[in-house]
């Protein structure tokens, strides 16, 4: 677990850090479970593992991540304070983990003696009933403000077919954008992945079939000869050449 844990902060990829939260998060399931608490072993990987992780990762899936990185340091000095802050927090809780003290857990069996899930239920519904009515109450309404703040409203009629084929030829006469859709990736190629280049008819790669992320991070499977000229086309032509 804490081997998956420094790999989600060392990891490029979005998709292998939602993996490596996975192992994070199934491990600590275990522990759970070695500690004889099958409710939080369930509820660990049926609602987090399961459901909330799972979603994180579809959406990284199917969505992707269009943006460059940037490696420009806009702060100066940002980065070696930020490794000097870094080191000083790690110091500090590796001190404060260092000094706990941990006894032999006591009263479990008493506790469990009908059930852990009946005991934690009783515990929940009665002693500590007006907390956890207040933490429902909290979530419901933050989820409902997180769909207020992100609503918004049409402020204009949704464009049509024929508004959007006007648009398409307006930016075509302005910048030259081209009036079709792009093409896909591994059209007329030897492979149909996302990092192989459609070829043009006289074999050579399209730019318009590339991700700007993936010819950002040399990560598409275009000849080296042909990726300079891809990225001088794309700066030079800006929005409209992405």
């Amino acid at each position: 677990m804490v081997v998956a844990a420094l790999g989600i902060l060392v990891v490029r990829k979005a998709v292998h850090a939602a993996l490596l939260l996975a192992v994070v998060m199934i491990s600590l399931a275990v522990l759970y479970a070695s500690l004889e608490a099958p409710f939080l072993f369930a509820v660990q990987i049926i609602v987090y593992t399961g459901a909330i992780l799972m979603l994180f990762l579809f959406v990284l899936m199917l969505v992707g991540v269009d943006a460059s990185d940037s490696l420009t340091e806009t702060i100066k000095g940002h980065r070696v304070a930020a490794l000097v802050v870094g080191a000083l927090f790690g110091l500090t809780v590796g001190l404060a983990v260092g000094q706990v003290g941990y006894g032999t857990a006591v009263g479990l069996e008493t506790a469990n003696a009908a059930g852990n899930v009946p005991a934690l239920a009783d515990l929940l519904f009665s002693d500590w009933v007006l907390a956890f009515e207040t933490t429902s109450a909290l979530l419901i309404t933050a989820a409902v403000g997180a769909m207020v703040l992100a609503h918004r409203e049409r402020l204009e009629p949704r464009a049509g077919q024929r508004e959007l084929a006007a648009r398409r030829v307006q930016e075509y006469a302005e910048s030259g954008r081209h009036l079709g859709p792009l093409p896909a990736p591994g059209v007329y190629a030897r492979h149909n992945a996302v990092d192989t280049p459609a070829l043009l008819p006289d074999g050579s790669p399209s730019e318009l079939s590339l991700n700007r992320t993936l010819v950002g991070r040399h990560d598409d499977k275009t000849p080296p000869k042909d990726v300079k000229a891809i990225e001088k086309m794309v700066e030079s032509h800006g929005e409209a050449g992405r």
